[in-house]
């Protein structure tokens, strides 16, 4: 059964690999060790002991901005990112949190549909803010007000 709990030190190379599988520029294993902290909720998403994802989410007073989420490519499209994104949604409603904020590649289409799902609104596009391959790609701020 699929269980969310929160992401700790022990789970950062775990992490890291499934970071480096799901993303093509993944981030550094220097910015996994600095996203630990008060500042950030940080969950996994696991069957016993194995990861299938995790999400990374920064709370400054009553915002938050979700820096990372990414599943294991073995288990995409299998609902694990809405599971990470309900449950999340769900903490942060708790904590009285009046927005989540993201930003997203363009391109990544399967993320800005699952964002869509949940309500996310387009804000507007970081122009050339994402390395790519051949120069660099555009961003898309999105926002889902929480308290309704």
């Amino acid at each position: 059964m699929k269980q969310i709990s929160i992401l700790t030190t022990v789970d950062l190379p775990m992490a890291y690999q499934i970071e480096k599988r799901s993303h093509t520029f993944p981030w550094s294993e220097h910015i996994f060790t600095t996203i630990q902290g008060k500042l950030y909720f940080n969950i996994k998403l696991h069957i016993q002991k194995e990861m299938l994802g995790f999400a990374i989410t920064h709370i400054v007073l009553d915002e938050a901005t979700l820096f990372n989420l990414a599943v294991d490519p073995f288990y995409q499209r299998q609902g694990c990112g809405s599971f990470l994104m309900k449950y999340l949604i769900d903490y942060l409603r708790g904590l009285k949190v009046k927005n989540l904020w993201l930003e997203v590649r363009i391109s990544n289409l399967n993320a800005i549909r699952l964002y869509a799902k949940f309500g996310f609104n387009e804000v507007l596009i970081k122009k050339e803010y994402y390395p790519k391959n051949s120069g660099n790609e555009d961003a898309l701020i999105m926002v889902l007000p929480l308290l309704l």
